[in-house]
């Protein structure tokens, strides 16, 4: 057991070690703690998306008919004006060159440890799944997810336009059009996808008091899983391509949460 303990204590401190060698601390780092190797499948996808505690109750009026966003259903400049969206390069996060000596899985594991705890996502996921994701957000574009939040459901727009995912609340869309800011944004780095086969994904909240990390995680989950699922990506291409027909009602099915 002694021995156990000297093996695991030795490991600990190896993994802290590379981390701090491989990675770029700002000021605002926190405590480094353990977690899982999080490299994302679609059957992973799916089990996620499906275990958010579910609701008691519905809050009428979601199940509206889309079509009536009227003007803002042009959402080719959402959120282009907002300057987090700048896209933050991976050197800036991590020693590249350095990463190229490690394995998938320990990549994995110190980008996972790296971003927990910080107020930012950071997860992995398949190249051949984020190649999947990106062919069908060329047509696709936007969604609607809904988000539970202990008294209700907050409904959020979404916008997928590859490196880049945009999250903002449904209501402050339809008040501010395309100046409403965003709270959640995911950026999908591509640098390891041809030599490692997998594509690193770093989530920042942008306004904690609207979403909390484990909310913002599970929205980047939820949307991945429809874009990824042949058949929840039919409601994706409904939202799209036949605004008037979809019914949000249909998403809650899917989740299967309470429709009403």
């Amino acid at each position: 057991m002694a021995m156990m303990n000297r093996i695991s204590s030795r490991f600990s401190r190896c993994l802290t070690s590379s981390m701090t060698t491989l990675l770029h601390f700002d000021s605002s780092s926190s405590s480094l703690g353990r977690h899982s190797y999080n490299t994302f499948s679609l059957q992973r996808y799916v089990q996620t998306s499906d275990t958010q505690e579910k609701p008691k109750k519905m809050i009428p009026g979601n199940n509206m008919k889309w079509g009536s966003l009227g003007p803002y259903r042009d959402y080719s400049n959402f959120a282009s004006g907002f300057t987090p969206l700048q896209q933050k390069t991976l050197s800036s996060i991590l020693d590249i060159e350095r990463a190229k000596n490690f394995t998938p899985e320990d990549l994995a594991d110190i980008w996972d440890d790296y971003h927990l705890g910080r107020g930012h996502i950071g997860v992995t996921m398949k190249a051949k799944l984020y190649h999947l994701m990106k062919q069908r957000a060329v047509t696709c574009r936007h969604f609607v997810v809904p988000l539970w939040k202990g008294s209700g459901y907050v409904t959020m727009f979404v916008q997928v336009q590859m490196p880049h995912i945009i999250f903002t609340g449904l209501e402050d869309y339809k008040a501010r059009g395309t100046q409403a800011a965003p709270y959640f944004t995911a950026t999908y780095f591509t640098e390891f996808a041809e030599t490692k086969d997998m594509v690193l994904v770093r989530g920042d909240v942008v306004f904690t008091s609207k979403l909390t990390d484990t909310e913002a995680q599970w929205l980047l989950e939820t949307t991945q899983a429809f874009y990824l699922n042949d058949a929840r990506y039919k409601l994706v291409e409904q939202f799209n391509k036949q605004t008037r027909d979809f019914e949000f009602k249909d998403v809650l099915k899917a989740l299967d949460l309470p429709v009403g």
